[in-house]
């Protein structure tokens, strides 16, 4: 199976890097093709985010990585398209 799109709920603190340094972040991972950020809400001290990763073979565990070394939280996982390789990509 290969993770095509994740839709992520993430709690950003308001100081630190910003959405773009986020975004280019995560587009320099293998097997990300697009990732596209949406500024939910904004409080004093956060922002929620919904982060869309799309990409041919998206690595949950280093997505994750990437949120939380810029500080980041991910409070869920709000949708995932995967796919089953075929004998051809195995």
């Amino acid at each position: 199976m290969v993770i095509k799109r994740l839709v992520l709920d993430v709690l950003k603190p308001l100081k630190g890097p910003s959405i773009v340094e986020l975004a280019q972040s995560l587009t320099e991972l293998d097997g990300v093709r697009r990732v596209s950020i949406v500024v939910n809400e904004i409080d004093v001290e956060t922002i929620t985010l919904t982060i869309t990763v799309e990409g041919s073979n998206i690595d949950f565990d280093d997505i994750r990585e990437v949120i939380e070394r810029l500080g980041g939280v991910i409070h869920s996982v709000d949708q995932v398209v995967a796919e089953a390789e075929t004998k051809e990509e195995i």
